[in-house]
């Protein structure tokens, strides 16, 4: 009677597990087929990011990465829907299935392809130090032993260290821009392209400049679950196709004042 009894347990916890398996966020088999039957393509970015990811003035977020969005959602037959979180969690988020893509200017590395995989670039950018035009300052080697702003999360903190200065970490580059324009910080490490469009658009940017050359080129791609490889062919193939046939190239000017950042 005991062997029944323990027979029939085994049994329902193994019903039960296949069941919870079924249940959970990525658990459609075909990746692609997943997006197509919800309608819509969920990807995520920090919001905090101009002019790639940003609140615009209807409250909405726009940018370059929204409007490529955008345009993959389109050539999938759907909806683009593009959610914002803090930059540190996006990783594990895209892990536990609530997005179907990483679409925020995340560059690739190594220590990222050992848990996500990503699409081919979509843009090319590098790391870029900017300080007060009053601060005497002029080769980014000045800034040992200095405190350098930089996002949570983003690999210019191994930037700060390797200058020989202190990273501090701050959510977004909205928040690393005004403590340097208000003096709290000697640097902020950064996208080229969102320093020169802070210098350009926010108020105190004029009273901020590049320092050097960029300290090294990233490579730009959507980050993808491991689980997910019907999807990530097709980010790939829509992906080639945009560069081909110019329509990168168009949302990057529009947002980079005429500006190719599509290609090396």
């Amino acid at each position: 009677m005991k062997l029944r009894v323990l027979v029939a347990v085994i049994a329902l916890v193994i019903t039960a597990s296949f069941v919870l398996a079924g249940c959970g966020p990525n658990s459609e088999k075909d990746s692609l087929e997943r997006v197509k039957k919800a309608g819509k393509l969920t990807v995520v970015g920090s919001g905090g990011y101009p002019p790639f990811n940003f609140i615009g003035d209807n409250g909405s977020v726009v940018g370059f990465d929204v409007d490529t969005g955008t345009e993959i959602a389109k050539r999938i037959g759907v909806d683009l829907n593009y959610v914002t979180s803090d930059w540190d969690g996006l990783v594990e988020g895209l892990r536990s299935g609530r997005y179907d893509g990483i679409l925020g200017s995340m560059a690739i590395t190594d220590d990222r392809l050992e848990v996500v995989n990503f699409t081919i670039p979509y843009y090319y950018s590098g790391a870029q130090l900017i300080v007060r035009s009053d601060s005497g300052i002029t080769d980014p080697s000045q800034l040992a032993g200095k405190e350098i702003g930089v996002a949570t999360g983003t690999n210019f903190v191994g930037d700060a260290e390797t200058l020989g200065a202190t990273a501090k970490l701050y959510q977004d580059d909205n928040a690393t821009l005004m403590d340097l324009i208000n003096g709290r910080i000697d640097g902020v490490i950064t996208d080229r392209l969102v320093a020169l469009g802070a210098i350009r658009e926010i108020a105190g940017g004029e009273n901020l400049e590049l320092c050097g050359e960029i300290l090294r080129l990233e490579e730009m791609a959507i980050a993808v679950n491991k689980n997910d490889p019907e999807l990530l062919a097709e980010l790939n193939r829509i992906l080639a196709e945009m560069h081909n046939d110019g329509s990168l190239r168009t949302i990057s000017e529009k947002w980079h004042e005429g500006a190719d950042i599509t290609v090396k």
